[in-house]
């Protein structure tokens, strides 16, 4: 079935009509605005555009905020660099492949990377403070890539990989392919894994990461502005990056035309709107179809994404080692959380919001969702600063969150 952008987007403006007389959200659509918009002002926050859906409808969408210094304002069409919640789209196009019996979570991962043959673990450091490598006992697969517990770290939030590239000779090339900091398998541990992900995906379909999304699962959900490259075109309409400065406050970042990526990473790297993304995670809600009939997945394979794949192992609570770019990470604190093909799981349900089950993560600078299969509701906020899951960030992303399951 296809439809025009400008069909597709007048149905969800009546969906979103409809919908909001069936649950009462004309009004109620008010006190989230007022939570958005108070709550930018209150927390020095410079903007943030939200949405929520159910699998067929949009029940929310509002922007607050300047898309810069110069004081444009930013709209629910407005751009963000979405980082790691390009993982999520990534492990769909492996799962398509899973599908169509190309490739196995059970395969090891250098059946399809030849580089990944020979890898090396970490056993400790010597009296020197030299890193001692020895041969992993076991291959990486790619359930363990999509996982997090193949040993593939970020120095970001592994003290063992942090005190790793801290040795590393900063003018010496960058290692291809960096060292496990534990035997696949016994550990969940945030990283680069998804990164092989995407090569695997390249590898197996013959087409880059940004041709491979597009044609397969861009295009067909209708998701016209996100891609690993922001034509000079739509630039107008990407949002500044803020850092943390010393003082408390937030600097803005030199914002200049973003040229294209010499590599497409599977880990990070889209630009996205609030818009495009509540239709992937419609589509999740939808058992793999989306709200414009197209099937992206089959409902098995969905299925198998949104359950624990990890067994005993914990997942989500990661410390920081680097305080610029992110702060400890606990989604849920006082919780066991899990990980499925793709997200994270929380088991136990937030406190005036989401229910257990339901599947979520996030991107770097600080841009957030998450896909409640119980109650059918999806809902995404993007912001755009480091560190990530600043106290602020967070802070508005649990207001938002309670805002609207209180109006549902």
């Amino acid at each position: 079935m296809s439809i025009s952008r400008r069909a597709f987007g007048a149905t969800f403006a009546g969906l979103a009509t409809a919908n909001q007389k069936a649950w009462g959200w004309s009004v109620a659509t008010d006190r989230v605005n007022e939570t958005l918009r108070s709550g930018i002002r209150q927390r020095g926050i410079p903007a943030a555009v939200a949405m929520a859906a159910t699998a067929n409808q949009i029940v929310y969408q509002g922007a607050f905020g300047k898309r810069d210094d110069s004081g444009v304002t930013v709209r629910v069409d407005s751009i963000f660099g979405i980082m790691s919640m390009t993982k999520a789209i990534t492990s769909v196009a492996a799962m398509q492949l899973v599908e169509q019996g190309r490739l196995s979570l059970e395969d090891p991962a250098a059946k399809y990377l030849p580089q990944l043959a020979d890898l090396k673990v970490l056993d400790g450091f010597d009296s020197d403070g030299k890193a001692k490598l020895r041969p992993a006992k076991v291959p990486v697969t790619i359930k363990h890539l999509l996982t997090h517990t193949s040993g593939f770290c970020y120095d970001v939030w592994d003290g063992d990989m942090f005190r790793y590239t801290s040795q590393l000779d900063p003018k010496a090339p960058r290692e291809t392919v960096t060292p496990l900091m534990f035997e696949p398998g016994t550990r969940w541990q945030y990283g680069t894994s998804v990164d092989w992900v995407g090569r695997v995906v390249e590898a197996l379909s013959g087409m880059n990461l940004e041709e491979y999304f597009q044609v397969k699962i861009l295009r067909p959900l209708g998701m016209r502005d996100t891609s690993y490259i922001l034509p000079a075109s739509k630039f107008d309409r990407l949002v500044a990056h803020y850092q943390r400065a010393g003082g408390g406050g937030l600097k803005q970042d030199a914002r200049v035309q973003p040229g294209a990526p010499k590599q497409f990473i599977g880990g990070g790297g889209l630009y996205s709107t609030v818009s495009d993304y509540t239709r992937f995670m419609q589509m999740i809600l939808g058992k793999g179809s989306a709200a414009n009939q197209v099937q992206i997945l089959r409902p098995e394979t969905v299925a198998s994404m949104a359950v624990n794949q990890i067994g005993d192992l914990t997942a989500g609570k990661m410390k920081s080692y680097r305080a610029g770019g992110s702060s400890d990470v606990d989604m849920q604190p006082g919780a066991m959380e899990k990980w499925g093909l793709g997200f994270l799981i929380n088991t136990t349900p937030y406190e005036g919001g989401r229910a257990a089950g339901s599947l979520t993560w996030a991107g770097a600078f600080n841009t957030f969702y998450w896909i409640d299969l119980k109650r059918s509701l999806c809902a995404v906020l993007m912001m755009q600063f480091l560190p990530f899951v600043d106290r602020e960030a967070m802070g508005l992303l649990q207001d938002f969150e309670r805002s609207i399951y209180r109006i549902r």
